[in-house]
């Protein structure tokens, strides 16, 4: 039992220590480092951004971890006389050469693929060459005897290297946020302000206020953000545009047999009393494929197109189902639909091709108030069965041979 409580009482005190050596500072940064582990494993769960670009958000995080870390650790053992000064020279040189490295990090995710970046390689690769002989020679601090450091002759330097890198990361920000569309571009904007406020809030005020590797991860982490949701954006514009182009019927440019499945889908529950569907086929394709060529045929389906488009389809939704199939779609009473059949005979009538002087094409429709209860393919049926009649009177007028009345 005495045991048990000295051990207790071992802890108890072990917890009071790291508490009083506990700082604010020391807090934000282990939130800091909590934080980029969070959105390392965001970005790796992430599966609408590539591999690439994952790989470079996660290096950004990396770096600023390693910084913030080394930075920590310079303001812990500064002053320390347990700890060797070739040691505190080393942790400063290593700050001094990862911090301008995640300025570098998020200038590089913001660039466009394929963009050239050796200039800045070779800064960061000479300052880290820098930094390495400086902590031998004293150049960028300089070291007391109660081993406390303070800014060495060429600090001023440096300074200059990490204001060039902060200007280079705000006008790689703003230029990269004219890339988004106008209503995307103010968080960016706020993104690039949070980012510099905590810098400079640092460079101010320095020992009492050490923000800027928060100030850092709140930007990668919002930049991580805006680029998700950005990319979203960017990939639901390619499915419309796909949709679209789907959608169109190449040859003639009116609705695509997808549109039509689509579109009967909303008829499955409920069909509108007054919706009449028509079916429209062209005659004499065979032959004109036969004796002509296909370059005829397509002309007449275009031919086709063009004139129910601007006549029945006027009042509906025009698709090509096949061949040289159409339906249409519409609202209107019988009387509507018969206007409609004669505007689309004179239409026909008017037209004239490159490669055919003329056009007819049969037809029929269906209203859904003379089959109540028909669901739409039934209506569908109906229109067929109506065009297939006026079908079989072309052919028998004409005097062409159908084949067993197969269409053509």
């Amino acid at each position: 039992m005495v045991g048990l409580r000295e051990t207790l009482q071992t802890y108890y005190n072990i917890i009071l220590q790291v508490n009083q050596q506990m700082s604010y500072y020391t807090s934000v940064i282990i939130m800091t480092l909590l934080a980029l582990t969070v959105l390392s494993i965001l970005i790796s769960e992430n599966d609408r951004i590539t591999y690439q670009k994952k790989r470079l958000f996660i290096f950004t995080n990396i770096l600023i971890a390693a910084a913030a870390i080394a930075e920590c650790a310079g303001v812990h053992i500064n002053g320390n006389d347990n700890i060797p000064k070739g040691v505190l020279a080393a942790v400063k040189a290593v700050d001094y050469t990862l911090t301008p490295m995640s300025g570098g990090a998020l200038i590089a995710l913001m660039q466009k693929p394929n963009t050239k970046s050796w200039p800045l390689r070779w800064l960061f690769i000479g300052n880290a060459i820098f930094q390495l002989i400086s902590a031998f020679q004293g150049w960028m601090i300089v070291i007391d005897d109660q081993n406390h450091y303070a800014h060495g002759p060429l600090y001023p330097a440096y300074m200059a290297l990490y204001s060039l890198i902060i200007v280079i990361v705000m006008v790689r920000m703003l230029s990269y946020g004219k890339s988004f569309r106008k209503q995307n571009r103010k968080s960016l904007y706020a993104t690039i302000l949070l980012v510099f406020v905590g810098i400079v809030i640092q460079e101010l005020f320095g020992h009492n206020l050490r923000v800027s590797y928060l100030a850092l991860t709140f930007g990668v982490t919002f930049l991580f953000i805006h680029y998700s949701e950005f990319y979203q954006l960017q990939l639901d514009d390619t499915i419309s545009e796909q949709k679209v182009k789907i959608s169109k019927d190449i040859l003639t440019g009116v609705l695509s047999r997808m549109a039509y499945t689509d579109t009967i889908k909303a008829y499955a529950d409920c069909i509108p009393d007054n919706l009449a569907v028509f079916l429209i086929d062209v005659n004499g394709l065979k032959a004109a494929n036969d004796s002509l060529g296909h370059d005829a045929g397509d002309e007449l389906i275009r031919g086709a197109a063009q004139c129910i488009a601007r006549s029945i389809g006027k009042k509906g939704q025009t698709f090509r189902i096949g061949g040289d199939e159409f339906i249409v779609l519409a609202e209107m009473t019988r009387e509507q639909a018969n206007a409609a059949l004669i505007d689309l005979k004179k239409a026909t009538g008017r037209w004239s091709g490159q490669k055919n002087t003329g056009l007819s094409v049969s037809a029929g429709f269906a209203l859904s108030k003379d089959f109540e209860g028909f669901s739409i393919h039934e209506l569908v049926k109906e229109a067929d069965k109506a065009m297939y009649t006026q079908k079989k009177a072309y052919y028998q007028i004409s005097g062409h041979d159908r084949r067993d009345n197969r269409r053509s």
